[in-house]
């Protein structure tokens, strides 16, 4: 039988899903806040709704691709009485431990089985269908899932069964791609203040144990400040006080992080909000 989809959430990450889930022979029902941007996904196999709950109704499995814990436990307050019994949600919202553990409260009140189902990769990832799913959830129900993230995905990393072991690998993902990201941007304000082209910076570290070709793509982005968002400067700021948060619970030092994400937070107020991540360059900018 097809696999009937609800995404909830169309926005950079949530459109390219549901493409990839189309493209597999699902049926999906996409539901957004904007209606406008459900809507432009309207195409073979993909209906648009402006209720969420004709959105859930009758979905073998519904995925919440939101901006946060606050919109996604909203949204499914109204969304999960219409679901059906045998209803899986797949929450791939990047939202952090504590609100995870209040999700998958929430899903348990409504007899939902839960997975928690951060994803690694960007707007074009997503579009490709190759991002990198991070599952965690009871292994009675990964084979209604398990299509879905073979459709959204290029491989899946299960982090264990409790809802919160994949967000903890999400953390730690975080910590790493938002420190590359700014530490780029210190290098590359640094060689324009200094009067150094920024692409010897690039050229001195490829082909050796410090490339990076994270760093490599991003330093491109911000020398050619074409900022269409792939991961938004807002998105970074709400991230990074996630993985605060975390590594308050792991009781690790977090002034790194700190000093990242008031870097974010500075190229947010400067106006780059809705840029690229790449954006956090005019930090480092004079």
């Amino acid at each position: 039988m097809t696999t009937r989809v609800a995404v909830l959430g169309a926005g950079l990450m949530g459109a390219g899903m549901v493409r990839s889930l189309a493209g597999a022979g699902m049926e999906v029902t996409v539901w957004n806040r904007t209606a406008e941007k459900a809507r432009a996904l309207t195409g073979a196999g993909v209906r648009a709704v402006e209720d969420v709950t004709a959105a859930v109704a009758g979905a073998d499995v519904i995925v919440t691709m939101l901006f946060d814990a606050d919109t996604v436990t909203e949204v499914m307050r109204r969304a999960l009485p219409a679901a059906g019994p045998d209803t899986v949600w797949v929450q791939s919202t990047t939202v952090g431990l504590a609100a995870t553990t209040r999700l998958a409260r929430l899903a348990e009140e409504h007899g939902t089985a839960f997975f928690d189902t951060p994803v690694l990769g960007s707007r074009q990832v997503a579009e490709n269908g190759a991002l990198v799913v991070v599952a965690a959830g009871p292994q009675g129900e990964r084979a209604v899932v398990e299509p879905v993230y073979d459709a959204i995905g290029s491989r899946t990393i299960w982090a264990g069964e409790q809802a919160g072991d994949a967000q903890r690998l999400k953390m730690v993902f975080q910590s790493w791609v938002l420190s590359v990201t700014a530490a780029t941007g210190q290098a590359v304000g640094l060689a324009e203040g200094l009067g150094v082209a920024p692409l010897m910076f690039l050229e001195a570290i490829a082909g050796g144990p410090l490339n990076c070709g994270y760093a490599q793509a991003k330093g491109r982005v911000m020398m050619a400040g074409d900022f269409s968002p792939d991961f938004t400067v807002d998105g970074a700021v709400k991230d990074g006080a996630l993985v605060v948060e975390a590594m308050g619970v792991a009781g690790s030092n977090d002034g790194l992080m700190q000093a990242v994400r008031q870097e974010f937070e500075s190229a947010a107020g400067s106006g780059h909000r809705a840029d690229d991540m790449a954006a956090v360059v005019h930090a480092f900018r004079h």
